[in-house]
């Protein structure tokens, strides 16, 4: 290393390339992006988009004391919207005025052709019998025919069908608003899909205007006014996982540094491994925009643990190097006997800790997929790095102010911590060297003990079924969750809550919503998939031209027997509006009016080839078993001519992910484990100390397993990244221990000089993961916790219980006047 300079400048402006690279990554929130293209349920999506409108909505919620005023505003808002158009705007609505004008006329055509038929007959007897009656030719009869109670006649001119009972029952006046006439919404559908932020920003904006402009209008600024829907509720989890992303990152990185500066007790230090870091994270950052060009859920929170991780490289490099410099060597021989001493062990575990992260690529969730390209990529990087940077920053940094160590017994205090730094390996060895046995038999029962709590773990299903539990944890957003609520209670079980199936052709809709009313059914009543098939054909009334005679000839009776005072005028008012007028004509889809056929619509204008599947009552996606059981139901539907059609929809996706997760998981933790063995493999290239850092690492998993079940932690599409790359990571500690031992060194010089950089490397890493336990996704914050024990169990495991007994082997050895076999291989 003697020209320094221009061989970190070579690799600043390389670092320089790939950070301007890692500047253009966005972040993508929707889980649809998580699974391969190539996914059934992700190619059917595909097609979904290709022909639906795919776009989101705000529910604008209307609150106060007087139910006209919420009218009045809700009118003033969707005319501000429609008279100045926005163009994304596909419709502002405050009710289903247009659809019941629509129906409220047709509404006896959906009723049963035979109770209508036995109606008109009722009423025309009783007509007739009224005239002859009047003409003085009574028929002599004990009783005349009668009228129906009015109540009996509306009954049976409504339909017998209970979601078009439901529709009328829950906005009587038309309008989205509660019963008791205090909350009303306004429902906004605008043509943005999930995901464009900026375009969604805009549109929330411009809303905001127009109610702003509608409540001064009509004089309403007592009303209170909040906004919810997918659109509202995406921006809000958006902005809030960036900020957690640039807070839980920062977070990381300031006490990994500040732990670093803490155990050199030199600024120099701090420079280089912060310099070097920055260099590795530009690297890998830039990397991922060349292969991936983005981060997800599942990535975007990896600048902190590869910071945490990568550094690890750095510390055992300049740990080396100042303690060979504290020994009296040069600048030049502690550089070149650092780099030698160092280079293997820790390339050992930069390629142990790639191969663990590279074991998450087995799976088909994409999510884990780039967590392995970034995590493997960041590990080998950043250990190119510190031998790219530390070496020539610390060789520049001597040449402006050559390292100076006095004499370690004239010094005290902050001197003497100054010189050698915070000597985190000494309690270390204080506590072996006192208690080798305890530690060891301790270590062994416990590891015993452990054993069968780790095997029940593995054996019973962990999975984290509540997505409740793995979403973010808004507590600053309770408001917007309070208006959700409010808004899901006035409109009800919408069809945004519902899954999509697409038909191909017309003529296969009724035998589709047969077919999968059919499964429903099959279903035990606690076991319903579903609660409905809703398709635009459920509008349009069966059999008209046999019905609309006999609601005409029952429109007419009731005519005449009104204008002879035979109904009274609010009678009449109450069954009038569901009379058919004269000259009324069957329809068809063609003619149902745009709000009720817009989202039964595609992109090119077709109607009613979309179906819409409800969840059951009382159940959500939020419980895992429901949405596998639900998203079943309507994957694959075959009809009886053989034809198939699949369903799709986020559900489906989530539950694809869900299966990904469980069936690949056993793979990836194989893998993980046997990248781990030959790494160390090809590190010692001898047998007996990979065993005893195999050793080592065994036991820490053992006991990590062990403290899940006992604290009963459930794995999720996210900690369950902690499992595989603790193998990576937990055997970087007893790798380097083990080197030391095996150059020759005694078990307590080699964890004093060794230990104290192999604690300060699992320190970085662990306070990397707890930086994890401040985010606001309560999936994040679980894989900190299950990281961070990981890191605890591996990290004893290495600096006690194997320290300890290989100090009472050597003792032995000693005593019998033998050198121990670990002192004769040579890494």
């Amino acid at each position: 290393m003697l020209r320094p300079l221009p061989f970190l400048s070579g690799a600043l402006a390389l670092a320089a390339i790939f950070g301007a690279l890692a500047l253009r990554l966005t972040l993508k929130t929707q889980f649809d992006q998580l699974l391969p293209e190539d996914q059934p349920s992700v190619i059917e999506l595909q097609r979904l988009r290709a022909r639906i409108a795919q776009g989101s909505s705000i529910s604008v919620v209307l609150e106060g004391d007087d139910p006209g005023a919420l009218r009045r505003t809700s009118q003033a808002i969707v005319r501000e919207l429609e008279e100045h158009r926005p163009p994304w705007l596909v419709e502002a609505s405050d009710g289903i005025h247009a659809l019941q004008e629509f129906l409220r006329p047709r509404i006896g055509l959906f009723s049963d052709r035979r109770r209508l038929a036995s109606l008109r007959d009722q009423l025309q007897d009783a007509w007739d019998a009224t005239v002859m009656e009047a003409g003085g030719l009574a028929l002599g009869l004990e009783r005349s025919p009668q009228l129906p109670p009015l109540e009996e006649m509306s009954s049976r001119l409504l339909p017998a069908d209970p979601a078009l009972s439901r529709l009328g029952e829950r906005y009587p006046d038309g309008y989205y608003q509660r019963a008791d006439g205090r909350a009303l919404v306004v429902l906004v559908r605008t043509s943005i899909p999930p995901g464009q932020i900026e375009a969604a920003r805009a549109a929330e904006e411009r809303v905001r205007t127009a109610v702003a402009r509608a409540r001064e209008e009509v004089g309403a600024l007592s009303v209170r006014v909040g906004l919810a829907g997918d659109l509202v509720t995406g921006l809000s989890e958006y902005s809030a996982v960036l900020s957690d992303l640039v807070g839980v990152g920062l977070l990381g990185l300031a006490m990994v540094l500040a732990v670093v500066l803490l155990f050199f007790m030199r600024v120099r230090a701090l420079a280089a491994l912060g310099l070097t870091i920055a260099v590795g994270l530009a690297l890998t950052f830039g990397t991922a925009q060349l292969l991936i060009g983005h981060l997800n859920v599942a990535t975007a929170f990896l600048i902190s643990i590869v910071a945490g991780n990568g550094i690890n490289s750095g510390i055992i490099y300049t740990a080396r190097y100042l303690e060979v410099r504290r020994g009296g060597t040069g600048v030049a021989g502690a550089v070149r006997v650092a780099s030698t001493a160092t280079w293997l062990p820790t390339f050992g575990a930069a390629v142990a800790a790639a191969a663990a992260y590279g074991s998450l690529g087995l799976t088909s969730f994409l999510g884990l997929k780039h967590f392995a390209v970034i995590g493997g990529a960041g590990m080998l990087l950043c250990w190119a790095a510190t031998y790219a940077v530390t070496p020539p920053l610390l060789v520049l940094s001597e040449r402006v102010r050559p390292l100076r160590f006095d004499p370690p017994g004239e010094l005290r205090g902050w001197r003497a911590l100054r010189r050698g730094g915070l000597q985190l390996g000494d309690p270390f060895v204080a506590l072996i060297s006192r208690a080798p046995f305890a530690i060891t038999a301790l270590g062994a029962i416990l590891t015993v003990g452990s054993a069968s709590l780790a095997l029940q773990y593995l054996r019973e299903d962990r999975m984290e079924y509540d997505t409740r539990k793995v979403q973010n944890d808004l507590r600053s957003a309770t408001e917007l969750y309070r208006v959700s609520a409010l808004a899901r209670e006035i409109l009800g079980v919408h069809l945004e809550s519902s899954m999509v199936v697409l038909a191909d052709r017309l003529d296969q809709v009724l035998p589709l919503k047969r077919a999968l009313e059919a499964r429903r059914d099959s279903a035990p009543a606690e076991a319903r998939p579903f609660e409905a098939v809703h398709a635009l054909c459920d509008l349009v009334a069966p059999d008209q031209e046999a019905k609309l005679p006999l609601l005409q000839d029952i429109a007419s009776v009731l005519r005449k027997a009104h204008a002879r005072g035979l109904v009274s005028a609010g009678g009449w008012e109450r069954i009038a509006p569901i009379l058919p007028p004269p000259g009324l004509e069957p329809y068809g889809l063609a003619d149902l009016p745009e709000q009720a056929a817009r989202p039964f619509s595609e992109k090119d204008g077709t109607r009613g080839r979309v179906l819409f599947i409800e969840p059951t009552a009382g159940q959500d996606d939020s419980d895992l078993r429901y949405l596998l059981r639900w998203t079943d139901a309507f994957r694959e539907t075959v009809l009886p001519s053989g034809e198939k059609i699949r369903g799709s929809g986020r559900a489906v996706v989530f539950a694809d992910m869900l299966r990904s997760i469980m069936t690949d998981m056993p793979a990836v933790l194989s893998a993980s484990l046997l990248l781990t063995l030959l790494a160390v493999v090809v590190t010692f290239r001898r047998g007996r100390l990979s065993l005893l850092v195999l050793g080592a690492l065994l036991t820490g998993v053992i006991w990590l397993l062990a403290l899940l079940q006992l604290l009963h932690v459930r794995i999720n599409f996210i900690n369950f990244v902690a499992l595989p790359v603790t193998f990576g990571i937990g055997v970087d500690y007893a790798l380097n221990v083990v080197q030391r031992y095996g150059t020759g060194e005694g078990v307590r010089s080699a964890i004093r000089n060794a230990g104290a950089a192999v604690a300060l490397c699992s320190l970085t890493t662990i306070l990397s993961y707890l930086a994890l336990l401040g985010s606001i996704n309560q999936a994040v914050r679980s894989l900190g916790l299950v990281a961070v024990l990981g890191e605890l169990c591996c990290l004893a495991a290495a600096v006690l219980v194997l320290p300890a007994a290989l100090l009472l082997r050597e003792r032995r050895a000693s005593r019998a006047g033998a050198c121990p076999p670990g002192l004769r291989e040579s890494p």
